[in-house]
């Protein structure tokens, strides 16, 4: 069998949800269509974007069957199962593939940071790449995890048949380079960040999970095709029409200024679920001026 590889633009789509604060799996899936049917190479449930820490189990297992039944055979579906502990992050790996995802995404335990030791990271991920059902990427995202995956962890992890791969959600372009020293046929390296993708794509990735492509697709998918077909002319005018809305809406408000763009291109964005809290008036109007220039 040939190795699993994931490429192309995926979305880590939000969770939408109704006023009092539960999932509305109805706007969840037909924000995942729309997301396809404008280039989408695969969607990415239960991420960051997605606030996967503020979600239930039940929950989460709602939101997987839900996108499987929207995402066809033909794009990926990938779920975010990490966790704090090793037990809980096989047990969500389990869960994942048997509601259909065809590969998870796994953020490091980081509560007791300074423990996060390379030794206590090598075997978490190994028992987790070891047990899950479904291949197993790398989740690199220093904001939250507040340490870093070293390249050399990386470049081990790699080596494991079940871990094929790595989101780098840094901006450390070096990081990444570092991080590329391990992609091959069987270990493929994304990129995280949209405001980067054309460099990233330069530098070597297979592709991106970025949430500027949940309001801005078409233009996520020009910078990747026009890579692809060494047209750098379209590649470069998208990705400049990307960074400041990668800068300002995702890297800048988060995840109540992406689900304020959805809103301002006819998704389903929404409330946030508390603790995080909607943005404010002006807040509201840089997005929607963004979106509209």
């Amino acid at each position: 069998m040939s190795p699993f590889r994931v490429a192309g633009v995926l979305g880590p789509v939000t969770t939408p949800f109704t006023p009092s604060e539960t999932p509305d799996l109805v706007g969840f899936a037909a924000n995942i269509r729309s997301h396809l049917a404008h280039g989408l190479h695969g969607i990415v449930v239960c991420g960051s974007t997605g606030e996967a820490a503020l979600l239930d189990e039940a929950e989460r297992n709602q939101l997987v069957t839900t996108a499987r039944e929207a995402v066809p055979t033909d794009r990926l579906l990938l779920m975010g199962t990490g966790a704090e502990s090793t037990r809980q992050c096989v047990t969500r790996c389990r869960d994942a593939g048997a509601r259909g995802a065809d590969a998870v995404l796994v953020v490091a335990p980081h509560y007791y940071g300074p423990q996060m030791t390379g030794d206590a990271l090598r075997a978490h991920y190994l028992r987790v790449a070891d047990e899950s059902p479904v291949p197993v990427l790398l989740y690199n995202i220093p904001k939250y995890m507040h340490f870093r995956l070293e390249p050399q962890l990386v470049a081990e992890l790699s080596m494991h048949e079940n871990i094929v791969g790595i989101k780098d959600s840094s901006g450390d372009l070096a990081l990444l380079e570092g991080y590329l020293q391990s992609q091959g046929e069987s270990f493929t390296v994304l990129t995280g960040n949209g405001g980067q993708l054309l460099p990233a794509l330069e530098m070597g990735v297979r592709g991106g999970i970025v949430a500027v492509g949940l309001f801005a697709a078409s233009l996520c998918v020009d910078v990747y095709d026009g890579f692809r077909a060494r047209d750098l002319a379209r590649a470069r005018t998208a990705q400049e029409k990307l960074k400041p809305m990668a800068s300002q809406i995702v890297a800048g408000l988060g995840v109540p200024g992406v689900k304020a763009a959805l809103d301002a291109v006819g998704l389903v964005g929404g409330p946030v679920r508390a603790p995080l809290v909607a943005l404010g008036v002006s807040d509201v109007r840089t997005v929607q001026e963004l979106m509209s220039a």
